[in-house]
């Protein structure tokens, strides 16, 4: 399946990603080899084949019981672009909750 530059730039709109002109063609051809890829996977035949698993299956994915580490406030937040008293600052979501 080939995607043309029309395409990538209605997808890179729809993410709103800024993707200058003279790129379109590049990631056009990128696109069209991951989607070749993926459709050539598609076509495989995996009847018969046992699925894969990394954690047993009668394995909870994790510890219910905390391991006791933990991180104290400063050192939680120390490569945080902004934070105050262990707190991560970040921007306002809502503004004038008050009307």
């Amino acid at each position: 399946m080939a995607i043309d530059p029309a395409e990538v730039r209605r997808v890179a709109e729809l993410a709103r990603l800024e993707l200058p002109e003279d790129d379109l063609e590049r990631v056009a051809g990128q696109l069209s080899g991951v989607l070749e890829f993926v459709a050539r996977l598609d076509a495989l035949d995996l009847a018969g084949c046992e699925p894969a698993s990394f954690a047993p299956a009668d394995a909870p994915p994790r510890a219910d019981a905390p391991d006791g580490r933990q991180f104290a406030p400063g050192d939680a937040t120390v490569c945080a672009p902004e934070a105050e008293g262990g707190f991560f600052l970040v921007p306002p979501i809502v503004e004038n909750v008050n009307p």
